[in-house]
């Protein structure tokens, strides 16, 4: 396999991170022994475990039937779903199987999925995890890790170098291997072997897909199985494994398990799953008045929902930022600071305009007894936004002043783009018609024609055909 090159180093990871990674982790003898767990704990500290239990559940109960099918029957396996966008699974050291759920978006039934476990489960079986291919230590293997699924460019270079060597020294034996080995598993349960060549046609399809869209970037592409020159339905070595599996057949066969598979992945989530991103911890957000602004770091809020307000504090408690809504008038900030909240007198006092609204700020001098305070009044739609921010101790004020301004400074609406962006796409299937084409429903979903040619991908169809009446389809709709 050759060097990969491509742009950024974003694009490299997620190319690298479409490189079957059970290449990389599994084949190292380390010297600090590091163990299935350690690469666990890793991967969970880099990307979630996807929040599906019923789906969680039925991979595993899959992933352990297969097991029990292998020469490592009785074994403990540990089966995880991920929550990646990407195309990929692999398998560590001490029987772990990772499987990313972007996977499973094109995935069209339970054979399928069962073709991909097992395939992982070879690589367990036939030691490809446990070999002493490799010379990196436990810490190279856990910086591996880390420069995939976290993105980390430090150590990003000498992963990818180590890879590729494995790559062209073990990987198309490895592949064939694990394919020969997970036709047997699927065959001895009751499936049809020729469901794995299935699945790895739309894996190369979408590898075909990738390299268009990499070659128009000027960069280029690699994906989970891309070992075979030709289209794997075409591929003599595959075919072989195939037939070689048939004579395992069970004697009860079972069926594909699509309906099954339908019901436990309608409604999966397609692309980034943005209900999983972590929300910023300093960010106070009104999605019924469609407003936020950021505290400062470290700062802790409380919020009133009755009166949309909101106070936030350091951990001494030595300031407070407080914001309230209230009802504007037609005045300015200005005019609406001094004649609707009555305020005397402001010192430096100016006007802002936050995300391109009015409003206008000061400090409010203080007293003997009151330290000196910082006002501001944004306006949005029929609302006057108020924003208070006091300290206990004058000699601080000036210092902590900076943090009200810059808080204040943060707020703005939040557009209807955005809300959207929140609520990611998900997989939902329909009933095809003689009037279906993936073009009338790219059209009817409001979808770019590179989402057209994913629909066609998921569905099998790539690169032109289309759905028969009465089948089964995918797409995907926020």
């Amino acid at each position: 396999m050759a060097t990969i090159q491509i742009n950024s180093i974003k694009d490299q990871i997620r190319a690298w991170l479409l490189i079957p990674l059970l290449v990389l982790l599994p084949t190292v003898e380390a010297v600090a022994k590091t163990t299935g767990e350690d690469i666990y704990k890793q991967v969970l500290e880099s990307t979630a475990i996807y929040d599906d239990p019923e789906l969680d559940s039925y991979i595993r109960k899959l992933g352990e039937e297969i097991v029990a099918q292998s020469e490592m029957a009785g074994e403990k396996f540990t089966f995880t779903l991920l929550d990646s966008p990407d195309l990929n699974a692999f398998a560590t050291r001490d029987n772990y199987i990772y499987v990313n759920r972007g996977l499973l978006n094109y995935v069209s039934n339970e054979a399928q999925l069962v073709s991909v476990l097992a395939h992982e489960v070879g690589h367990v079986t036939r030691k490809h995890v446990t070999g002493q291919e490799g010379k990196a230590t436990g810490a190279q293997v856990l910086s591996a890790i880390a420069a995939v699924l976290s993105g980390s460019a430090d150590v990003y270079e000498a992963g990818m170098a180590y890879a590729n060597s494995i790559i062209r020294g073990h990987g198309r034996r490895n592949e064939l291997e694990a394919d020969e080995a997970g036709a047997e598993y699927m065959a001895k349960l009751g499936y049809s072997p020729d469901e794995m060549i299935n699945m790895l046609s739309i894996m190369k399809d979408y590898e075909m897909l990738q390299k268009d869209r990499a070659k128009a970037r000027g960069a280029s592409n690699q994906t989970y199985h891309g070992i075979f020159s030709s289209h794997p339905r075409n591929d003599s070595r595959l075919r072989t494994v195939v037939s070689k599996a048939q004579t395992f057949q069970a004697e009860q066969p079972r069926d594909n398990g699509a309906a099954i598979y339908r019901q436990l992945t309608d409604g999966l989530i397609w692309g980034e799953n943005f209900l999983a991103k972590q929300k910023q911890p300093q960010r106070y957000s009104d999605m019924t008045m469609r407003v936020r602004f950021d505290y400062p770091d470290g700062w802790t809020q409380t919020n009133d929902s009755t009166t949309r307000s909101s106070r936030g504090s350091p951990e001494d408690s030595s300031a407070i930022l407080s914001m309230t809504p209230i009802a504007r008038t037609s005045q300015t900030p200005e005019e609406y600071l001094y004649n609707y909240l009555k305020v005397a007198k402001l010192d430096l006092g100016k006007a802002i305009s936050p995300a391109g609204l009015k409003g206008f700020t000061g400090i409010l001098p203080g007293t003997e007894d009151q330290p000196p305070s910082r006002i501001a009044v944004i306006y949005y739609k029929l609302n006057a936004f108020v924003f208070k921010g006091e300290v206990d101790d004058p000699d601080k004020f000036a210092e902590t002043d900076k943090l009200f301004s810059q808080s204040i400074a943060t707020f703005r609406p939040i557009s209807q783009r955005e809300i959207d962006g929140q609520k990611p796409k998900r997989v939902h299937y329909v009933k095809a018609t003689n009037a279906t084409t993936f073009d009338k429903l790219g059209k009817a979903l409001k979808l770019r024609s590179s989402e057209v040619d994913d629909l066609r991908i998921i569905n099998g169809h790539y690169p032109t055909g289309e759905p028969s009446a009465g089948d089964w389809i995918k797409i995907f709709r926020q």
